[in-house]
């Protein structure tokens, strides 16, 4: 850990980046492992490097002007002295996310979190198949070129107990970074398998979630099966539509307004939502 008499040294707006990383890390830290009066001393002296940095911004000229930071500063200075462990992470949050909003560095909701890890915490367990309630129902994603939608489908077919995912072997790998981020830890302990489109009728039943079948609130959903989910920007292929249309067909989530579309993995997770309730309730 950098002491504070070296992040005062630092250049300003590296001092201040450095100190925003600080509180990233403390935030986490703080739900994983709790906090010591001598590390929320710590976070209180690089609040006030970081407050100093601010301060000084006039005679600073590769820092923007924003003096309203200080009242904001002094605010969260009083917190980290008194609140309690759980309030304090999103504290540690908050300084983070605003020292790079004012750095001009977009701060992303999966850099700090906290949510999921309260969650592990609050469970204390981590991410683990072995307590995974699971059904027999998964997604085929063809061609699904987006490392980012192949994460968030891994994470919401882990949300809702599909037993795998599987994948065309044009689709994007799920160890790409980018998937691997959206996947939130789901792609650790979700069972996944590359495989080609003819190798579904073996799985059970199959279907399609495409435009031109029958609308969510209709569809008789099975109790074990394989969706076929394609491209945002293709839709499924011709061979696996037909694959479908042979067998169930096709589910389609009404649109009302003017784009007339959803993004991949929000479709996903609705059509999950309305096929783990049908399972349920019946």
């Amino acid at each position: 850990m950098i002491t504070l008499k070296k992040l005062a040294s630092l250049k300003p707006s590296t001092r201040l980046r450095k100190c925003g990383y600080l509180f990233r890390e403390a935030g986490i830290a703080v739900l994983t492992e709790g906090i010591t009066a001598e590390k929320r001393n710590y976070l209180i002296g690089v609040l006030t490097i970081a407050a100093v940095a601010i301060a000084g911004q006039n005679d600073t000229p590769d820092l923007p002007n924003r003096s309203d930071l200080i009242p904001f500063f002094s605010e969260k200075m009083e917190l980290l002295r008194n609140q309690p462990v759980q309030e304090l992470a999103w504290t540690c949050d908050d300084i983070y996310y605003r020292i790079m909003t004012y750095l001009g560095t977009t701060a992303a909701d999966w850099d700090l979190p906290l949510r999921r890890i309260q969650d592990q915490v609050q469970d204390g367990l981590k991410p683990d198949a072995r307590f995974r309630q699971i059904y027999p129902v998964r997604p085929y994603l063809d061609h699904v070129r987006s490392p980012f939608n192949v994460g968030a489908v891994f994470r919401t077919a882990e949300s809702f107990c599909c037993d795998s995912v599987l994948l065309s072997p044009e689709t994007a790998d799920p160890s790409h970074p980018r998937a691997r981020r959206t996947a939130m830890g789901a792609d650790s302990i979700m069972a996944w398998e590359q495989t080609d489109v003819s190798a579904l009728k073996a799985r059970g039943p199959i279907f399609a979630l495409e435009s031109g079948g029958i609308p969510i609130h209709q569809f008789v959903f099975p109790h074990t099966g394989t969706v076929i989910v394609g491209s945002e920007e293709m839709g499924v292929s011709p061979e696996a539509l037909r694959l479908a249309d042979g067998d169930l067909g096709r589910v389609t989530i009404p649109i009302y307004g003017s784009k007339g579309s959803l993004n991949l993995a929000v479709a996903f997770g609705i059509l999950m939502n309305q096929w783990i309730r049908a399972i349920i309730r019946d």
